[in-house]
């Protein structure tokens, strides 16, 4: 239920060959992405005929890794990819050129820190282990959390370790906390009689998957991809309409039962109209976004992931959402 982070350098992306090559001419787009529930709503238009009822022809391709999406990209073979913001950063930096249009869905409690009881505060975790994946979203939501309360990733001992692992660690005893995400983050604070020390409904917009297509892109297709964030507007209000229609498409995307993809929604939002143009703001005045890439831009430079700083603006077109 969550998407795959993976990260490399362009020469090593540029290497692999996967999905057949469709060159766009008024045909088909393609956009790569895990089968993250938060994507769920693109699958909703492509198979309600939202997409096709505009005149583009939209095909979503589950593309699991991170690294297998950008290769894809790079080569022409999607036209768009999903992922969260800071990953998109980690692509533009790396040579692969960029640009968000649309912000699909954040993580409202979906992540989380898992902790013993006698830790009562973020700032308790100072020289405490914490498991957890020192890579993607994991690890850029955690700075921002410790950062948030005047602290640094050097404050605390973290184990690297995949999410599921990390939350067996802390039941087993071995960690003071954890860092996952649910069904995890639940079970642990249960089974390892701990609690949730924060989730990421405190931290709104900082996890926020988005969709992204290459600039030449964009600048040839301006009219497909108004198109396509439309219908994915239209599939959000299909889905409030007529949620248990919706919700059975959809759980055939993530592979769940309609009613555990259900359960599923509590943690996580969709951004809609409003939720876009506030995430986005103008040149004028950034929104939020501005503000996540300027963080990744810092914490992957810090940890190696890109080799160079960017600018917002070479990752952001908000002019779709406004």
């Amino acid at each position: 239920m969550r998407r795959t982070m993976g990260w490399i350098l362009l020469v090593a992306a540029m290497s692999v060959v996967f999905l057949p090559v469709h060159l766009f001419a008024g045909e088909k787009v393609l956009i790569g992405m895990s089968n993250w529930i938060g994507y769920a709503p693109l699958y909703l238009a492509q198979e309600k005929g939202f997409f096709k009822a505009r005149g583009v022809d939209v095909e979503v391709k589950i593309v699991e890794s991170v690294t297998d999406r950008r290769a894809a990209l790079a080569a022409g073979r999607l036209q768009g990819m999903c992922t969260t913001v800071d990953a998109h950063v980690i692509t533009a930096a790396n040579g692969i050129p960029v640009k968000q249009v649309l912000a699909l869905d954040d993580s409202y409690g979906g992540d989380g820190i898992v902790a013993v009881k006698s830790i009562k505060t973020i700032k308790d975790l100072k020289g405490k282990r914490v498991a957890g994946h020192k890579g993607g979203a994991t690890l850029f939501w955690i700075n921002y959390v410790l950062t948030q309360h005047g602290m640094t990733l050097s404050d605390i001992h973290m184990l690297d370790m995949k999410a599921g692992d990390a939350a067996s660690a802390f039941v087993a005893g071995k960690v003071d906390a954890a860092i996952t995400w649910q069904p995890h983050l639940s079970k642990a604070a249960q089974q390892g009689n701990g609690h949730i020390l924060l989730d990421s409904s405190k931290t709104p917009g900082v996890i926020v998957d988005s969709l992204a297509f290459s600039p030449e892109f964009i600048k040839d297709h301006r009219d497909v991809v108004k198109k396509i964030v439309e219908a994915w507007y239209e599939a959000l209000a299909f889905h409030k309409a007529h949620p248990q229609e919706a919700n059975a498409i959809m759980a055939k995307f993530t592979g769940d039962k309609p009613e555990a993809f259900a359960s599923y929604l509590k943690d996580v939002r969709f951004y809609g109209p409003e939720e876009n143009r506030r995430y986005f703001g103008t040149p004028d005045k950034p929104g939020l976004l501005y503000d996540v890439v300027r963080r990744a831009v810092d914490l992957w430079l810090k940890t190696k992931q890109i080799p160079k700083p960017i600018e917002p603006a070479e990752v952001i077109d908000g002019s779709f959402v406004q």
